[in-house]
């Protein structure tokens, strides 16, 4: 006799953000240093390698924060448990600036998680980043709120990418402290 499973349909969803001061070249390495979301997205209070090559297919990071409760979050904001997940890096295309990466464990509630990112190209310059993901449906949650989440955290991260390439273009700070004032005037 055969039992009947109540199965659910995957949740499938894909958000992007459209930078248009930054190329694909610029933004890709970003998302490559697999090991450092925690860089570009604030809800991230931490990201480190916890093994593997940093950007590496298998290597694996730690991440904390705020963005997604954990499962038993208390309502009162007194003791949050904090959120966290292990990520494993599935595989990386540096042709396609695409990579695909698993959550392998966590206290968030994803089962079956699985999400690729790909930094494409904008005719006329810019590019915009696509981010998939396919998880089991999460208990206590709605597709659209977590599809909401995913959009602001990306634009967050997208606005401080594209910041810190703005940034960085400046050119550099000169100081003229410590140097003599014996030098002749310039003469025009």
């Amino acid at each position: 006799m055969a039992i009947e499973q109540n199965q659910q349909p995957k949740w499938e969803a894909k958000v992007t953000a459209k930078l248009t001061n930054a190329q694909p070249i610029q933004i890709w390495p970003l998302f490559t240093d697999f090991f450092n979301l925690h860089k570009w997205l604030p809800t991230l209070q931490t990201c480190y390698g916890i093994s593997g090559t940093n950007g590496k297919p298998g290597c694996i990071r730690y991440c904390s924060g705020s963005s997604i409760p954990s499962k038993g979050s208390s309502s009162d904001n007194y003791q949050l448990p904090v959120s966290w997940s292990t990520e494993r890096l599935e595989a990386v295309d540096n042709e396609e600036c695409s990579l695909r990466y698993a959550i392998v464990d966590s206290n968030i509630g994803f089962k079956s998680y699985v999400s690729t990112v790909r930094i494409v190209p904008v005719e006329g310059g810019g590019c915009i980043i696509e981010w998939w993901f396919q998880v089991d449906p999460v208990e206590g949650w709605v597709l659209e709120d977590l599809v909401s989440k995913y959009e602001a955290a990306l634009l967050l991260m997208a606005k401080r990418m594209e910041d810190h390439l703005q940034a960085s273009k400046q050119p550099p700070h000169v100081s003229f402290a410590g140097l003599s004032s014996s030098f002749p005037p310039l003469k025009m």
